[in-house]
């Protein structure tokens, strides 16, 4: 590793190769009517082409980060959708403003765990001020972060059996090396949350689940260098254990989140958490926590077993596209108006839910 890897935020292990052919467009879907027409009008699909004061980083399947100096960054959710891991070429409108408004409402409600990347700075403050479009850019959707160096790994915890937990339970009776009792049902919870982590894949391709043990080899592998570059004791601090803080922490975090979740009348049933360390090896808490996106909501008073519930999330997406005779591979189908708009409420409604606050706080 050159000195100069370790200068790189930590969205590089997101960044895509392969950039979307749109990524400078600020994409208006048509639609039938001229409500729709205005909606759409305010949705972002890219800031690329609408922040020209910073330097860009690079630009993964939903942000686009900024670099702030040589310590900090600005991040900007954009209202980009992927689905079977393919980004859709329509915006989805308020989907950034949701994403940060609850992953802000959770970075607060669990920093007596463990520290996470939000500095405090007004993402406005790191803009051109006297660009409307700068600062359009940056409302209800930015937030300015610490640079940290990321854990290789994703941190999934899983308090309910689905997806693809589900397929390899069903196969092995056991998810990521982990044995599970016998005669589990579909959607069932789990007797206690497990930790299944994942290795990190870069845009378009699918994360692999790992045991234990290969994460922490993982995290050995690249978190050292990084450490001992800036003079970490390795018998103090290294990979190993790290990933192990990880997972207690990661444990941590989804228990309280979903016992809280649970009064709002949401079922956390899985969720994933990434990690990254500053150059004291300090594990922090990064990237989005707890958002339809990276997690599984399920409402308590339609949850079953031998069921896959409904989520909070880009649902209508994938049902609508499962209709659809495509190989789950870009190009990606056009969406109809109709389902954006069911997609941008479900996405809303889960804001509401969980945070207790009206969707004018985010713009919506």
């Amino acid at each position: 590793f050159s000195k100069n890897f370790f200068k790189i935020s930590w969205i590089f292990f997101k960044q895509n190769k392969n950039k979307n052919k749109n990524k400078n467009k600020n994409i208006n879907t048509n639609t039938n009517t001229n409500t729709n027409l205005q909606i759409m009008s305010s949705a972002i699909y890219s800031s690329a082409n609408l922040i020209k004061s910073l330097p860009k980083i690079s630009e993964g399947k939903v942000r686009d980060i900024y670099a702030v100096g040589d310590d900090k960054m600005l991040i900007i959710t954009s209202d980009r959708l992927s689905a079977f891991d393919v980004i859709m070429n329509e915006p989805i409108p308020h989907k950034g403003a949701v994403l940060t408004g609850i992953a802000n409402f959770w970075f607060d409600k669990l920093q007596n765990i463990v520290p996470n990347q939000l500095t405090g700075i007004a993402p406005e403050s790191v803009v051109n001020a006297s660009d409307p479009q700068e600062i359009n850019a940056v409302k209800y959707r930015a937030v300015v972060v610490k640079k940290l160096f990321p854990l290789p790994i994703e941190a999934v915890v899983r308090g309910y059996i689905i997806g693809s937990g589900w397929k390899d339970y069903q196969q092995s009776g056991k998810i990521c090396g982990i044995s599970l009792p016998s005669g589990l049902r579909q959607a069932a919870k789990l007797p206690e949350p497990i930790f299944t982590p994942a290795t990190k894949a870069a845009v378009g391709e699918h994360d692999e689940n790992v045991d234990f043990e290969t994460a922490c080899e993982h995290c050995q592998k690249i978190l050292n260098p990084f450490l001992q570059n800036n003079g970490v004791d390795l018998n103090k601090i290294n990979g190993k254990i790290l990933c192990e803080q990880a997972k207690q922490v990661a444990v941590q975090l989804y228990n309280q989140a979903a016992d809280f979740a649970k009064t709002k009348g949401i079922i956390i049933a899985d969720t994933k958490f990434e990690f990254g360390i500053d150059n004291n090896g300090v594990l922090h808490l990064i990237d989005e926590v707890i958002t339809p996106d990276s997690s599984r909501f399920w409402s308590v008073e339609t949850w079953k077993e031998d069921s896959n519930p409904p989520s909070f999330d880009k649902q209508p997406v994938r049902d609508y596209l499962e209709t659809l005779d495509w190989n789950k591979k870009a190009p990606a189908p056009k969406l109809s108006a109709e389902i954006i708009q069911q997609t941008s409420e479900r996405y809303i409604q889960a804001y509401e839910k969980i945070t207790g606050e009206n969707r004018s706080k985010i713009g919506a």
